[in-house]
């Protein structure tokens, strides 16, 4: 995973071990989950809802996270009864065969769950197959082609598109837990998870005080080699990405943001880019609007909650949202009023199989994880059963 994404090898092995953790989850819920349930059972008329397999499962998977990502749709898949085709991303096709490989050793027959090895014309190729639920991670542009083209087949459609993740931070945080925290959450696995901090704003009267707690932290990330254990910022895996973070700093800069880290490709072979902070941004600017997916990050100035919950619903992608304070009441009415599928409190770009995956907006439709994205993969029934007259 490591040698054809870019991602730091701490991270791979992070990705393999958080897996163990869901997998289990899924283990110990699938029966619970999709038990018969009976919901009347009186005069002779009984009323059950059973859960039935979709059938054939089509999963067009990320690079990302490919473990993570597939075996959030895979896993409850075939434990729920369903075949699955499995394109990993062009990215991380060997991953994909690897995550084939391994399945097929543990016993899934060979039919049962079948790898599709290829680019955007095998995408297509699999959406024109009989499937009775299609399951895709990816961009909004692919995503909303993908929705036009399945709108009228009728078939289970869920998208997780994309991102632009916003966290507020009080004027009574913790600045250096804050900025420690939301500086992990902004540049994880090079900034490219979907779930990355992509925009940070801060009340005023703790602004100067939590940007230079954030450039320090940010400092202390190595840059490098992603094979090399220490490493904490590794490469683009998408080359064409660069030209998306090029374009984001030149247009800040030219709107009057301060660079204060970064902004630059990395010399040498390979796709690196800079851990990129910025100063003094406003929504005029690409860098907080448009997904960035990668490690930049700007950080604005508010003069209290109300801007912040403005500003932070300026934004036509719902995934997930945050708030840094002490108060648990103040961050729930906050977090209460974000258009977003997961909300944060003193936390971010966690994810956990207890709890559905979702977003609002263009980040997408339907949903993975919890015991509802155990049931996703299921077709209700419902059974009307009068005993004899």
């Amino acid at each position: 995973m490591t040698r054809e994404t870019g991602k730091p090898i701490s991270m791979s092995r992070n990705e393999l071990n958080g897996l163990l953790t869901r997998i289990d989850f899924f283990l110990a819920e699938v029966d619970a989950s999709t038990a018969t349930q009976t919901v009347l059972d009186d005069s002779g008329m009984t009323e059950q809802i059973e859960h039935t397999p979709l059938g054939v499962v089509a999963n067009i998977s990320a690079w990302n996270y490919p473990w993570f990502v597939g075996g959030n749709v895979f896993i409850p898949a075939l434990l729920t009864g369903n075949a699955v085709l499995y394109k990993p991303s062009e990215f991380a096709a060997m991953t994909g065969l690897a995550i084939a490989r391994l399945l097929h050793e543990a016993g899934v027959p060979r039919d049962i769950f079948a790898p599709l090895i290829g680019g955007a014309e095998v995408g297509a190729a699999l959406l024109a197959q009989r499937i009775d639920g299609l399951f895709f991670t990816g961009s909004y542009a692919t995503g909303a082609r993908i929705a036009q083209t399945m709108g009228s087949r009728m078939v289970k459609l869920q998208l997780e598109l994309g991102g632009k993740d916003p966290t507020y931070v009080c004027d009574d945080a913790n600045v250096q837990n804050a900025a420690a925290s939301l500086a992990d959450g902004a540049m994880y696995n090079t900034g490219q998870s979907c779930c990355s901090v992509e925009r940070i704003y801060v009340h005023e009267t703790i602004y100067d005080a939590f940007v230079a707690a954030f450039v320090e932290t940010v400092k202390t990330f190595k840059v490098g080699d992603p094979m090399i254990e220490a490493t904490y910022i590794g490469a683009i895996t998408r080359a064409a990405q660069l030209d998306v973070l090029d374009a984001q700093v030149l247009d800040a800069k030219a709107k009057g943001a301060t660079l204060l880290l970064g902004g630059r490709r990395l010399p040498g072979p390979g796709s690196g880019y800079a851990p990129t902070v910025f100063s003094n941004v406003n929504h005029t600017m690409a860098l907080m609007r448009e997904e960035s997916f990668g490690p930049i990050i700007g950080i604005q100035k508010v003069d209290a909650d109300a801007e912040a919950v403005m500003l932070m619903n300026d934004t036509r992608y719902g995934l997930t949202a945050g708030v840094f304070t002490p108060d648990e009441a103040r961050a729930k009415a906050l977090l209460a009023r974000v258009n977003a599928g997961s909300v944060y409190w003193n936390c971010c770009d966690r994810v956990s199989p207890r709890l559905p995956w979702s977003g609002h907006g263009d980040s997408g439709v339907g949903l993975t994880l919890s015991s509802y994205g155990i049931q996703t993969f299921t077709r209700p029934k419902a059974w009307h059963l009068r005993s004899a007259l």
